[in-house]
């Protein structure tokens, strides 16, 4: 993972090179830190430590008796299914992966019903077990199966903690189960059974995406200079002081639109506390240069635009043409093309005094994603440092757990009671 801070030095906001020497002493003390949790296994820094302690093997174990299968349906929510479908969406099988993380009960039934239910695994992912969105769909998901003649017990995976509902069921059917690792919040475990079991299912090489986080791992530094992982974690932080609180990340490659989305949670969840943080916005490239590019380009001086591409890809050529002013396409590439809308946009927003960022991984192959995930966690851990905020915690998620739990009969909590003490101003 390589990262370009030079477009946004002498924006508005922007920083300075003084401002980043400055800033690098933080980042030592931060780094410092960092490296003491992970060498202490605390929770969350855990997290930064999964490209060494998570076992492939036992993944491969765990997934084996499936063999091929022709779909994996993942089951899950938030961390416990973003990680995964980043993999997945990103990199080829012929194995379909697909994703419950919501409750709409119209996606679900168009989901069940599109899915070979014969030959499909699910992967039910919770921590906790007890998780009411994800053992909603899964029991829904459970019938289905039955409905259609097939035996759930043969085509399910869990990965779980060591207590909940989950575990007791997978030990009650003895179903073939991963651990969630301890110590590790689920938007940090990309690179962990949560993670890595569709990769598995699908045939990818989870050993190199493993070894891709390792990558990061080894660059990780004392200076801002010396890692990109720290220089994007400190100029993101330091913009964000300078009034840049929006952070809009555009991937320049279709495979990493789900990357957009993952990236979202773990910024938004793990950095919005105290009245701080930077809301991630999802864009994606060349796509959205047609429609939000305008604001970013030319809206309120409150953002930074993260650009994000591999530099290497296959190519598709565009034909020859003679269409009065097409002419110049022709002898050209898609690809070719993509890059000219990523360098003109990059340049667009500098022109402007727009703060933007350049990312670039080599390509999107297991090794370059795996590097690229732990990047952006190391990232987000200096931010929260370098902000003092409780980067491994979500209290706000937890107050609408507890609501919605309440109101469904689950339990007496007080934040259920606030529900019905909702203003309304209704026009009809």
């Amino acid at each position: 993972m390589r990262v370009d801070l030079g477009n946004a030095l002498a924006t508005t906001p922007g920083l300075t090179t003084a401002t980043l020497d400055r800033l690098d002493d933080r980042v030592a003390a931060a780094h410092e830190r960092i490296a003491a949790g992970m060498a202490d296994d605390e929770f969350g820094y855990a997290a930064l430590t999964l490209p060494e302690t998570a076992d492939p093997n036992a993944i491969y174990a765990a997934v084996e008796g499936f063999d091929r299968p022709e779909a994996v349906l993942t089951v899950g929510i938030g961390g416990s299914a973003l990680g995964a479908a980043t993999l997945s969406n990103a990199l080829d099988s012929d194995v379909d992966a697909y994703v419950l993380d919501n409750v709409d009960p119209d996606e679900t039934r168009r989901r069940l019903a599109d899915l070979p239910l014969d030959d499909t695994v699910v992967n039910v992912v919770s921590k906790s077990g007890t998780t009411a969105e994800t053992l909603a769909n899964f029991l829904v998901v459970r019938e289905a199966m039955a409905d259609a003649g097939v035996d759930w017990t043969e085509r399910t995976l869990v990965t779980t903690g060591e207590s909940g509902n989950l575990r007791r069921l997978a030990d009650r059917h003895d179903l073939p189960s991963l651990p969630v690792p301890d110590g590790v919040p689920g938007r940090f475990s990309a690179l962990s059974t949560v993670g890595l079991a569709v990769a598995a299912l699908q045939g990818h090489d989870i050993e190199a995406v493993l070894a891709g986080g390792r990558d990061g791992m080894d660059a990780l530094a004392g200076s801002l200079y010396d890692s990109p992982a720290y220089a994007y974690g400190a100029a993101t932080y330091a913009l964000a002081e300078r009034g840049a609180l929006t952070n809009a990340v555009m991937p320049y490659a279709e495979s990493l639109e789900t990357f957009a989305e993952w990236f979202a949670q773990l910024w938004a969840e793990s950095l919005g506390k105290d009245g701080l943080g930077q809301t991630p916005a999802r864009a994606l490239g060349a796509t959205d240069q047609h429609s939000q590019l305008q604001l970013y380009r030319a809206g309120p001086p409150d953002k930074l635009v993260t650009l994000v591409r591999p530099t290497e890809r296959a190519d598709a050529p565009i034909p020859e043409t003679d269409l009065d002013g097409l002419a110049y396409l022709g002898g050209s590439s898609l690809g070719g093309l993509l890059d000219a809308e990523f360098e003109a946009t990059e340049a667009s927003l500098a022109a402007a005094g727009v703060p933007n960022v350049r990312v670039e991984i080599d390509r999107v192959d297991e090794r370059a994603l795996g590097e690229l995930l732990f990047g952006m966690e190391a990232a987000c851990v200096l931010y929260g440092e370098l902000a003092s905020v409780s980067t491994f915690t979500q209290p706000a998620v937890e107050w609408g757990k507890k609501a919605a739990r309440g109101l469904l009969g689950g339990g007496d909590f007080e934040e259920a009671e606030a529900v019905a003490e909702k203003r309304e101003l209704r026009i009809d």
